[in-house]
């Protein structure tokens, strides 16, 4: 019997055995494992020399080899090759080959990253402040730090668009932001407050840090995984559709995340890449499904979308989605920016759909045709329109020519009437004033007590007495009578006479006048006044009807304005009577109507605008 050391499976510790027919067949480790000598001296370690994992049995000693390289594996010489460290799940104690890259947790099955775990022994036992960052890439939401139990005075590092939550024994005990801060009590009043420091030499304590990813994650494609049944809300037909999109997501609250789905995992990402343990996408897939399936349908429905136009609708669509998918999110600490529904799959083989399509383009059809009678109908009315504005127009501009041409007769009319008052009252003023001054001769001669009678007898007898005194001189020249002599003195005489004889004719015609108040009449005087007249182109003293120098029309001679008095008196021109004094009545205003083209006013029996008449 010789005995060996082996090496317990469970704790990795060394034990001592024996061989042989009587040795002990099971040994209990100080661990608490029971060993089994037959069974657990096989044992499975990384070759020193080749790095291979081989199966060796522990009695032989010294004199096991490598089946692979041949080389001594068991001896103490490849011992010291060996390296102990904690799991980096549970704490266990393991021991392992400094030239493995991984070693498996016999307790908890954690796969360790031997010279990961042997980097945080040495920073351990050499008492290292460590430098605390993550500066990996930007499709990772959380990241756990591999290194643990930092020393006090580690530096932790946060940068922009990042938090780091700070884990001891456990416990989140603070939120970091960007900046730098070092690992000590005196910086850290929280870590005083929770946590007193031992009086061990290593002063390390149990910590974790999780670096969380702040910024917007874009272009994350979702979808459906299978189809939507839906009913068209036109033509009650079952059909299937499907969705698909982009949104962006980002951490809204990183404790939540952290405690309700990140757990004590290295970390979280979209699609779970390399080294994370958790990937959004699977975990939200059930959600965002859901979400599509129960509100595809309903959106289309309530916003009256048609299917074969949901094109022009998918900012909408992607908006409800949106709001209903939301409060998934944040109840695990994320938030969704923007949603994007890129397609909707349409059931383009089926035939329900393709009799929607036919039914579509019909419908279209008839929007065109309506389109068209709709505007051929606004063409007629225009064009119905622009006539009746043409012809009213039309109607004004004659409206307001004949009220142009009324107002121009009417204005011809107001200047020959004022002209021919102007002329009545001229004659009428000399008339007066040739009959005021017969009356103020015949009051001088009244006066000096003699008549215009006795003035024209005196005239007579002068021309006579005349007469005869020529015809005296000749007879006492002769000495006889003298025929010739008197035949020329009683010419003398009758040259006389009728030198006088008008005098004597419009004397007694003014008194017989000035007697009855008539005013003379030039067409019955003894000597007629030549009708003429003046033309316009400065031709004077006209006798005729045309004017001999134009070929102008003589104009009609302008009726004088004349009224009767109450008293007999008729005929009269001027504001007062000349007999009584009474003044001109005034004028009677002339019955007006007003017409339904708006023209008021009217003087007549038809209106000079539209031609209406009166009382129509």
């Amino acid at each position: 019997m010789s005995k060996f050391v082996m090496e317990c499976p469970n704790c990795g510790k060394y034990v001592e055995a024996s061989s042989g027919f009587f040795a002990r067949k099971k040994i209990d480790c100080s661990c608490g494992y029971t060993i089994n000598v037959r069974m657990d001296k096989l044992i499975s370690r990384k070759c020193p020399h080749c790095s291979n994992d081989v199966v060796f049995d522990q009695s032989k000693g010294a004199k096991a080899k490598c089946p692979v390289c041949g080389e001594p594996i068991n001896t103490m010489e490849g011992q010291d090759k060996m390296a102990e460290f904690s799991c980096a799940q549970c704490g266990v104690k393991l021991i392992t080959s400094k030239a493995a890259s991984s070693y498996t947790c016999p307790v908890c099955d954690f796969v360790n990253n031997v010279p990961e775990r042997l980097m945080a022994e040495k920073m351990r036992k050499d008492g290292l402040a460590s430098i605390i960052k993550y500066e990996g890439d930007n499709n990772t939401f959380i990241w756990k730090h591999p290194i643990e139990d930092f020393n006090m005075g580690s530096q932790l590092i946060v940068h922009e668009s990042q938090e780091a939550v700070f884990f001891r024994d456990g416990q989140a005990l603070d939120l970091f932001g960007p900046g730098r801060y070092t690992l000590e009590t005196q910086k850290l009043p929280i870590l005083d407050s929770i946590y007193q420091l031992p009086t061990d030499t290593d002063r390390t304590f149990h910590s974790e840090v999780y670096f969380i990813n702040k910024t917007v994650q874009m272009a994350i494609k979702w979808g459906t995984p299978e189809k939507v049944r839906f009913i068209d809300p036109l033509t009650g037909t079952p059909l299937e559709i499907g969705a698909s999109g982009e949104m962006n997501l980002q951490v809204s609250n990183a404790r939540k995340l952290l405690v309700k789905l990140v757990g004590t995992t290295k970390g979280v990402s979209w699609d779970g890449g390399e080294g994370m343990t958790k990937s959004l996408q699977a975990s939200f897939r059930p959600l965002i499904a859901n979400a599509v399936k129960t509100n595809l349908s309903s959106v289309i429905k309530n916003e009256n979308i048609d299917l074969l136009e949901i094109d022009e609708k998918l900012d909408l669509i992607s908006e409800n989605l949106r709001q209903k998918i939301l409060p998934g999110f944040e109840e695990y600490g994320l938030t969704i920016p923007q949603l994007y529904v890129t397609s909707v799959v349409l059931p383009e083989n089926d035939p329900n759909f393709k009799r929607i399509r036919e039914l579509h383009t019909i419908t279209l059809q008839a929007r065109v045709v309506q389109a068209d009678a709709t505007i051929k109908t606004v063409q007629a009315q225009a064009e119905t329109q622009y006539r009746t504005a043409q012809e009213q127009s039309r109607a004004t501009i004659e409206a307001a020519r004949r009220e142009a041409e009324l107002q121009r007769q009417t204005t011809e009319t107001e200047i020959a009437r004022r002209e021919a008052e102007r002329r009545v009252i001229a004659a009428q003023a000399e008339a007066q004033a040739q009959r005021m001054a017969g009356l103020t001769e015949a009051e001088v001669m009244a006066a000096k007590g003699y008549s215009q009678r006795d003035v024209l007898q005196a005239e007579v007898q002068k021309a006579y007495a005349e007469g005869i005194g020529n015809m005296g001189p000749a007879i006492s020249a002769g000495g006889g009578s003298n025929v010739m002599g008197d035949m020329l003195g009683l010419g003398v005489g009758l040259a006389a006479m009728n030198a006088v004889a008008p005098q004597i004719g419009g004397m007694f015609q003014n008194m017989n006048m000035t007697q009855t108040g008539a005013v003379p009449n030039p067409a019955t005087s003894t000597q007629p006044v030549a009708d003429t007249w003046d033309c316009t182109c400065g031709n004077k003293n006209i006798v005729g009807n045309f004017c001999n120098m134009c070929g102008t029309r003589r104009p009609q001679p302008v009726k004088p304005d004349t009224w009767d008095c109450a008293c007999g008196n008729k005929n009269i021109i001027g504001n007062f009577c000349n007999m009584c004094g009474a003044r001109r009545p005034e004028p009677s205003v002339p019955a007006t109507w007003d017409c339904s083209c708006g023209n008021k006013n009217i003087i007549g029996n038809f209106c000079n605008i539209c031609g209406k008449r009166r009382g129509e």
